[in-house]
């Protein structure tokens, strides 16, 4: 008989999970894994909610961010990111540490116009109501300028072929601001739809958040870089070398700001952010001069390292599914309970890191030493090694032909089989 997925968004959870188990044809192990990690009140965050999808949390550690110790929260399934975010810090810390800035934190949203035969005039027109359009979005959202936030700056861009971009620019305060922001632009847009005598074609937030950048920087004496055989002076050459080729060639720079974005995502994971918009944000950044580039940029005069990353950062400390998720709230807890331009801070110093470890092993040991070694743990633990078990199976792994998962099953089987016969 065929499943019947009609109305499913209106059946309870035991109906649900009838239904994908009769359509799948799953068995009574797999249909156990939605109630073992089913968590009722998630319904309320997404639709046609099962269960949750478990993902690995850990701990960064070494970062001075400001002159002051963090622990950081990182949530990602990947070998090798935490480690590095980890080395990294240790090397910035022995030179004293990330100093980090933030611009202004607004928040940026677009109402958009279309068909229009003269988006001179509009705009001139619109421009000219800018104070008036801006009380429009407060009174929308009056709690908001009550806690010192609010409407800040109206902009007008014309996009050519008869569209115009008006910009709202909104102090969100604490929160990442989505919700607020999109009430805030359908109050102006119905003005605006008067005022013009149009119908705007869309109001919403945009996630390049230009008005909410964040700095983090790091100067290292050359000497901390040293690796094997590899000189610090050397090391620190090759780093800035590797910056230079993200800047010019953009196969290399996609790479480069994937590890990056490595450490920053699974920190806006931890902390209940938006890292979606983050990663958008980012990457509409790395080619805001018509050329996708490496977002950090590192530079040595012989004797120092120094390191630098810029890129928008939309994070919020209370809203969202911030209040809902248990473990968002304990690792802003872990933080210090950073406010929302703090824990943007701490975001980026924990990229620049990670974008340090990666360039470091990749300019002397390679990328896949260190790497390696954690992925063939993972490799290990799929197979089915017990965690006893695990370092016999890592060594014969290393020095296997063929690093795979029969290798691997095989090499278990093999250890078992010894100790049954002892």
């Amino acid at each position: 008989m065929t499943a019947d997925f009609r109305h499913f968004y209106q059946k309870d959870w035991a109906e649900r999970t009838a239904i994908v188990t009769q359509a799948a044809q799953l068995t009574s192990v797999e249909t156990a894994l939605f109630k073992q990690y089913y968590v009722p009140k998630h319904h309320d965050i997404i639709e046609n909610y099962l269960t949750d999808y478990p993902l690995p949390m850990g701990l960064a550690v070494n970062f001075i961010i400001n002159d002051q110790p963090y622990i950081v929260p990182m949530v990602t399934e990947e070998p090798s990111v935490i480690a590095a975010a980890s080395n990294g810090a240790k090397i910035v810390k022995r030179g004293g540490g990330f100093q980090t800035t933030a611009t202004k934190r607004e928040m940026i949203g677009q109402i958009v116009l279309e068909q229009l035969t003269d988006p001179t005039a509009t705009a001139a027109l619109i421009e000219e109501q800018a104070a008036r359009l801006l009380t429009v979005a407060d009174k929308a959202h009056p709690s908001l300028k009550q806690r010192g936030g609010g409407a800040r700056q109206l902009r007008v861009r014309q996009l050519g072929q008869g569209y115009l971009s008006v910009d709202l620019y909104v102090d969100v305060q604490a929160a990442m601001g989505a919700n607020m922001l999109n009430t805030m632009l359908e109050a102006v847009a119905k003005a605006i739809g008067v005022l013009t005598k149009t119908n705007p074609l869309m109001s919403i937030l945009s996630n390049y958040a230009t008005a909410s950048l964040v700095t983090a920087k790091c100067e290292l004496p050359v000497a901390l870089l040293q690796a094997g055989r590899y000189d610090g002076q050397l090391v620190a050459q090759k780093i800035a070398a590797a910056s230079a080729v993200a800047q010019l060639d953009v196969y290399r720079a996609t790479t480069h700001n994937k590890g990056i974005m490595n450490g920053i995502d699974a920190v806006a994971i931890a902390t209940g952010n938006d890292w979606r918009a983050i990663e958008s944000g980012a990457h509409a950044y790395a080619a805001r001069d018509g050329q996708y580039r490496g977002l950090s940029t590192w530079t040595t005069d012989g004797t120092t390292l120094t390191g630098q990353l810029t890129l928008p950062m939309p994070v919020g400390v209370v809203g969202g599914s911030i209040k809902i998720n248990e473990l968002a709230q304990l690792n802003h807890k872990l933080l210090g309970n950073p406010t929302a331009p703090e824990l943007a801070q701490v975001i980026a110093a924990v990229g620049l890191a990670q974008n340090l470890a990666a360039l470091r092993a990749l300019v002397t040991t390679g990328i896949q030493q260190g790497h390696m070694h954690l992925q063939l743990k993972s490799l290990a633990l799929a197979a089915g090694a017990t965690p006893a078990e695990l370092p016999v199976i890592l060594q014969q792994l290393e020095q296997a032909t063929h690093q795979d998962l029969v290798t691997t099953q095989q090499l278990i089987a093999r250890l078992r089989q010894t100790k049954d016969e002892n």
